[in-house]
């Protein structure tokens, strides 16, 4: 069930060098990190660090203007900071300004902030526990569970949640072994997937459970979770008997996977007599759980 180090990372190829992302939290803020195996080192979002230190109500106009600043003094580090690819809010991969651990330690002095040291040991402790983790990969799925946990939900919904991560990187795995591309193929096809057993795209989804910014699997129900798990899970399947050559095949393969969930989710629905597909997000079912304790 647990082949890890895939949980909270997607692979971004290079040339020369495999990169994993990872959202790390740092007091219950997310960090966007991306690990580099060549150089067995991570590099930091510089925005999302900003955001953590300063609270700015805008932190990339904090850092456009620090930036500046500190070229028109001459700092090295700022000129060797560079950009990689990383997830933004609203889901597409954009270029992001990041350092590395030693350049964001120079950073970080640049920036007034009572959390600045806190944030500099953190920084550290997620260095070292990345490279006990590739040695003993079982250390990445506690902490894992840990980051869930610390966010309140129950643990079956972690263990749900968990492996969607797999089977989701599973399918891309297929997606990608057939040369589709990241980004609007691989979007277009999750659409597909979405809508053919839910009746919704993704943003439809997200609009239906009131979320802007946040991850829609993470404000998933037990159910819902599940029924995605099998559609994608059915799409993969599906993908490595047919063997689709072209994107329109991969599209009807996608529909065909979603139809499978579809079909669950109607007989569940006529079972029970309730909606499989509700507006519930995180906070709602947090709360809900919270109240049964």
């Amino acid at each position: 069930m647990w082949h890890f180090l895939r949980i909270f990372a997607s692979r971004i190829e290079h040339p020369r060098m495999t990169k994993k992302q990872a959202i790390q939290l740092f007091e219950e803020k997310k960090v966007r990190t991306v690990w580099d195996d060549e150089q067995e080192k991570w590099y930091f979002s510089i925005v999302d660090t900003v955001a953590v230190l300063t609270d700015s109500t805008d932190p990339s106009a904090y850092w456009r203007k620090l930036k500046q600043r500190l070229k028109a003094e001459g700092n090295e580090t700022v000129t060797n900071c560079h950009g990689l690819k990383m997830t933004a809010p609203d889901g597409k991969m954009r270029l992001t300004d990041v350092a590395d651990t030693e350049q964001l330690f120079r950073l970080i002095q640049s920036i007034p902030s009572p959390k600045a040291e806190p944030f500099k040991q953190w920084m550290a402790q997620v260095a070292a526990d990345r490279l006990d983790q590739i040695q003993d990969p079982e250390q990445g799925i506690q902490q894992s569970l840990a980051d869930y946990k610390r966010l309140g939900y129950s643990d079956n919904w972690i263990n749900q949640r968990l492996k969607s991560i797999e089977i989701r990187k599973d399918l891309t795995d297929e997606w990608k072994r057939h040369g589709l591309q990241e980004g609007v193929q691989f979007a277009t096809l999750t659409d597909i997937i979405y809508s053919t057993w839910s009746g919704m795209t993704a943003k439809e989804y997200k609009k239906f459970k009131g979320l802007k910014k946040e991850n829609l699997r993470d404000n998933m129900t037990n159910r819902e979770l599940v029924l995605n798990m099998l559609a994608e899970l059915s799409t993969k399947d599906i993908s490595e008997a047919r063997n689709p050559e072209t994107f329109g095949e991969h599209a009807e393969v996608a529909r065909q996977g979603g139809e499978i969930a579809r079909n669950a989710r109607t007989e569940l629905e006529a079972k029970t007599g309730k909606p499989v597909v509700t507006s519930l997000n995180a906070k709602d079912t947090l709360q809900i759980e919270g109240k049964k304790k």
